[in-house]
């Protein structure tokens, strides 16, 4: 250890208070009733539920809120127990404070810095679960204040503390600012607000010309009552898929499903999964389709809408890539000159929570092809979708924008809350007192009285060394 700040004095961990470990408890132990017992993951995941127990322990495992508790097996840290009184399973430690000596909040705090320098300096165990084996820990060095000194340090870390929350409460409520965004966003481009001004300064446009009825597939061809919810500017006009390009279902008609020759071969087969899981388009896959699988389904191309009617109800996404996908998956490809296939998709994510509400009440929700031949989209002119498309796109990466930085605000919160810890155990956060006690005269003066020693008195203000 370097030269310690004045006044303070090397310690170790175990100097600090009694470290106890818990009991482990079998899955026979467990019940509904009894005692919570505390376990790694109930720390490392607040929300998680506790197993229960009414076996019987030592008092010195029983946990009360407010204690310090450090997980030394998998998830090396220390935490605040604040839930209701519990019983302590294995592989943590319930610490006791010596009262004398540390101040227990302070003790907390330098515990976390304390796990972090063994974690950097490999005193670990174990080939797949780490874990800090009891005799390093608690001879791991730990600089120790006047205890007047580790308050100082305390308050001064709770300020900052404090105001990082505050900071990082407020960067929490950016992802659902962004998607609030990106839906109002949407919205004004489906009322025509967002090319308003682009309309008055534009040539005069033509309005879409649907497809006719007869080369529309029969069984799109009747048209249910439509209740428009909203105005539309001039020139634009509520129409159905079908009238503006194909619409119908994957197919997949071999069974089983599973059979392994379908699979296997060079053509690209997505499902549900990964249309939902598609930043927009879609352009990696799992599974492959064999010639013989692609001889029973279909090789949909490239700027097809896919919309899941399964599991992931009303999803989409635009294929990068041709593709196989099955009766879960619809796809749509528009007219070149009716449609844009981002306006088209980009809408149906407006309308993704009223159609779900066309699900049948059953075990897995779905809608059907029928439904989405019914779906109305305020189509402009084909010169206006593309002006809608490149709106949405420049708002949305300006939000994103604004989403990435907020992430790298929270990392630097991360940084400067380890930052100010560090700082706090090189003695560099608060101004030290020469009045105080020296540590180095009271862990003396404790050690001493374990042992029985006479106590030597010292002169204030010594500098201590490690």
């Amino acid at each position: 250890m370097s030269e310690l700040p004045r006044g303070w004095a090397a310690a170790t961990i175990a100097d600090t208070g009694r470290y106890l470990n818990g009991m482990a408890f079998k899955p026979s132990d467990w019940g509904q009733f009894g005692l919570p017992i505390i376990r790694i993951q109930n720390l490392t995941d607040p929300g998680r539920a506790l197993n229960r127990t009414k076996r019987t322990v030592d008092a010195e495992l029983l946990v009360e809120p407010g204690d310090i508790l450090v997980s030394w097996s998998a998830t090396l840290d220390a935490f605040i127990w604040d839930r209701e009184p519990a019983v302590l399973n294995q592989h943590i430690f319930r610490v006791v404070p010596n009262d004398n000596m540390v101040d227990k909040q302070f003790l907390f705090y330098g515990l976390r810095v304390s796990i972090v320098e063994l974690i950097a300096s490999e005193h670990l165990h174990g080939s797949t679960m780490k874990h800090i084996n009891r005799g390093p820990f608690l001879a791991h060095s730990f600089p120790l204040p006047p205890l007047p000194e580790q308050r100082r340090i305390v308050a001064k870390i709770d300020s900052f503390s404090v105001k990082a929350r505050r900071a990082r409460d407020h960067l929490n409520h950016i992802p659902r600012l962004v998607e609030k965004y990106k839906q109002a966003v949407l919205a004004a481009a489906f009322r025509g607000d967002l090319t308003q001004e682009w309309r008055r300064a534009s040539p005069a446009s033509f309005a879409v010309v649907p497809r006719q009825a007869e080369t529309i597939r029969s069984k799109f061809s009747a048209s249910r009552e439509f209740f428009a919810p909203y105005e539309l500017p001039a020139q634009w006009q509520w129409l159905r898929l079908p009238e503006l390009g194909d619409l119908d279902r994957g197919r997949s008609r071999h069974r089983p499903r599973n059979d392994p020759k379908l699979f296997g071969g060079d053509h690209p087969f997505i499902q549900t999964g990964e249309v939902r899981a598609a930043e927009r388009y879609v352009t990696s896959f799992v599974e492959t389709y064999s010639d013989f699988g692609l001889g029973q389904s279909r090789l949909w191309p490239i700027g097809t809408v896919c919309i899941t009617i399964a599991a992931n109800i009303a999803q989409t996404a635009i294929l990068a890539i041709e593709a196989c996908f099955p009766d879960s998956v619809v796809g749509f490809i528009p007219d070149a000159d009716r449609a844009e296939t981002s306006f088209v998709e980009f809408f149906l994510r407006t309308a993704r929570a009223e159609l779900e509400t066309f699900a049948p009440a059953t075990a897995q929700k779905n809608i059907n092809l029928d439904t989405l031949s019914a779906v109305r989209l305020p189509t402009p002119p084909i010169a206006e979708q593309r002006e809608i498309v490149r709106g949405i796109e420049s708002a949305f990466t300006w939000i994103d924008r604004l989403a990435k930085e907020a992430t790298s605000a929270r990392k630097l919160l991360d940084h400067l809350d380890r930052a100010v810890l560090s700082k706090a155990f090189r003695g560099e956060l608060v101004p030290q007192d020469p009045t105080d006690e020296p540590a180095s005269v009271l862990l003396e003066r404790i050690k001493a009285q374990r042992e029985g020693v006479p106590v030597r008195t010292a002169r204030r203000g010594r500098r201590a060394t490690g």
